[in-house]
């Protein structure tokens, strides 16, 4: 971030500002070309003034914002970094981190999020496989950093090395001295690392206009427009985060980044959401349990959240009950979509009957977006009801994983349905009667026992409803080279395990019963706000079953 000084102050918590309601046309074609930075920036021609990014540090308006934006551009390209060029960003969230993602939009480079106090041997790995022209970090982050053998700069230096007169122009859209605006959309946009089967990180290229393009829908499925004020609670190393960042931004809102620090407390959180007036937030599933169980939760109800997104893991109904029972006119979407295809690629607004019936739906693609479900001989499935791995087809696909072809050719496959290139994704899905999609779980979470196909999703949906129980956890366990299933339910420790087998066996069938059950005191979460199920097997002494799951 630039200088205090060149950053006004964000007002006192408590004061909302009046916004003009100029609106930017969103894409709906999905022929056409997705300008995810030029949208952005078109507010700043119609509301220089108009507040757009804020962190402990102070706001940017969207005029501010625009120029910063050029100036980092500048003080990129002066540092050696152009178009397809890759930048780390080993950065917390902050104005820094977003600023500096669109400044790569600007220049055509690919920004490429780095998790702060990552495992050196992973960060290493990741930076040794995509070779960064440049790592942007904080001043304290650079002795860590040191041995990488990639070239450094501060966010400040990033600033200081583009030309002070962009700085300090005009409110309207400023053009970056000497570094025109990259043309054309078909370019990738960031590389997000994930981990393989395997262990070994593998990096995700996600493309701007798809990135674009789930923009625009999530922004017009939400009905996001200039008062929206969003916060940002989960990491932007995951990019699940994103999903939230740029619909705010696209549809003229203010985007709130608050240190995580600040928010991994439900009290804080509470205080966040009510002094700040947030309208909109998006995080895990498992944050929502947490936020949920603290005796502060009815703060929320003196709130303006007007909509939340989940997303990452399972969508429990017990979950949105409790929420709605302090926050009835909330409204909650679950989101399904893995990394490869960009974000999320369905956007399922939850009913009351939905929460009455114990199953949460993840709803129907985006406009765009195709599925396919294929069964085990690797057939489609034509009808409803029946399950099937899901295949996903259409604008949001990654181009691939960095620098591995083979790795690439096993995910897109072009040999399901002729003519179109799906992504396989491991999950197990059915369809119902109206068309909607209900998750089963991950197919390497599947294990058969005596011919009965068990998803872990559905044991841990046997204990959702016992009172409580606050979340459970199943996971496989090797049982003497056999795979079990254990399941971790977080519940007060003189809760009795007999009586939680009694209440499985009255749901389940026998096949699907747990072999274990661990009373638990939290479930462990990763940064990315999912559970943490080899932490969880680790504290209890457990092994992770490393055999094939069906």
């Amino acid at each position: 971030m630039p200088e205090p000084a060149t950053v006004p102050p964000a007002p006192p918590p408590g004061t909302f500002e009046a916004v003009p309601t100029t609106s930017v046309p969103l894409p709906t074609s999905t022929t056409s070309a997705h300008d995810l930075l030029g949208l952005v920036l078109a507010h700043a021609e119609l509301r220089p003034d108009s507040p757009a990014l804020q962190d402990d540090h102070g706001r940017f308006t969207y005029g501010e914002l625009a120029r910063h934006v050029a100036n980092l551009a500048s003080g990129l390209s002066a540092l050696g970094v152009g178009a397809g060029d890759r930048v780390g960003l080993y950065l917390p969230n902050s104005a820094d981190f977003v600023s500096l993602a669109l400044s790569c939009l600007w220049l055509g480079a690919v920004w490429v999020p780095l998790q702060v106090n990552s495992p050196p041997p992973r960060l290493a790995t990741v930076t040794e496989d995509c070779s960064p022209a440049l790592v942007v970090a904080r001043e304290e982050d650079g002795a860590a950093l040191a041995g990488l053998g990639r070239r450094l700069a501060t966010p400040a230096e990033v600033v200081a090395a583009g030309p002070a007169e962009v700085a300090a122009g005009p409110a309207r859209v400023p053009r970056a001295q000497g570094v025109p605006r990259a043309q054309g959309t078909d370019r990738d946009a960031y590389l997000i690392y994930t981990s393989g089967t395997t262990g070994v990180p593998k990096g995700v290229r996600a493309r701007q206009d798809a990135v674009c393009w789930e923009t625009c829908r999530t922004a017009e499925v939400l009905g996001l427009d200039q008062t929206t004020r969003g916060l940002a609670v989960s990491a932007f190393n995951f990019d699940g985060s994103y999903g939230l960042v740029f619909p705010v931004l696209v549809a003229g809102g203010l985007l709130i980044v608050p240190r995580r620090e600040d928010i991994l407390y439900p009290k804080r959180f509470y205080q966040f959401v009510v002094d700040e007036g947030v309208t909109f937030t998006s995080f895990s599933p498992s944050y929502l349990r947490l936020v949920m169980r603290a005796r502060q939760s009815v703060r929320l109800a003196g709130s303006r959240l007007g909509a939340l997104l989940l997303g990452g893991e399972e969508c429990v109904a017990a979950d949105v009950r409790k929420l709605w029972s302090v926050l009835p006119e909330v409204r909650v979407f679950n989101r399904y979509g893995p990394t490869e295809t960009t974000i999320a690629v369905t956007t399922y607004e939850i009913t009351p009957e939905d929460v009455a019936s114990g199953h949460v739906p993840i709803g129907t693609p985006h406009r765009g977006t195709d599925f396919f479900l294929v069964d085990e001989g690797g057939g489609l499935v034509a009808g409803p009801g029946a399950p099937g791995e899901l295949y996903i087809g259409g604008k949001q696909l990654m181009r691939g994983y960095w620098g591995d072809e083979e790795l690439s050719r096993g995910a897109l496959r072009n040999d399901v349905v002729a003519g179109r290139t799906l992504y396989k994704t491991g999950d197990l899905v059915w369809r119902d009667a109206a068309g909607r999609y209900m998750y089963m779980g991950r197919l390497d979470d599947v294990v058969k026992r005596n011919g009965v196909r068990i998803s872990l999703a559905e044991v841990a949906r046997a204990f959702h409803d016992v009172p409580g129980v606050t979340a459970v956890a199943c996971a496989l366990v090797d049982l003497s080279g056999a795979p079990g299933i254990a399941a971790f339910v977080e519940a007060p420790p003189a809760t009795d395990v007999a009586g939680l087998f009694v209440t499985a066996e009255a749901q389940l069938p026998a096949a699907m019963l747990p072999d274990e059950i661990h009373i638990v005191e939290s479930l462990p979460m990763t940064p990315q706000g999912k559970v943490d199920r080899r932490r969880l097997l680790a504290a209890n002494g457990r092994t992770a079953w490393e055999g094939q799951a069906l």
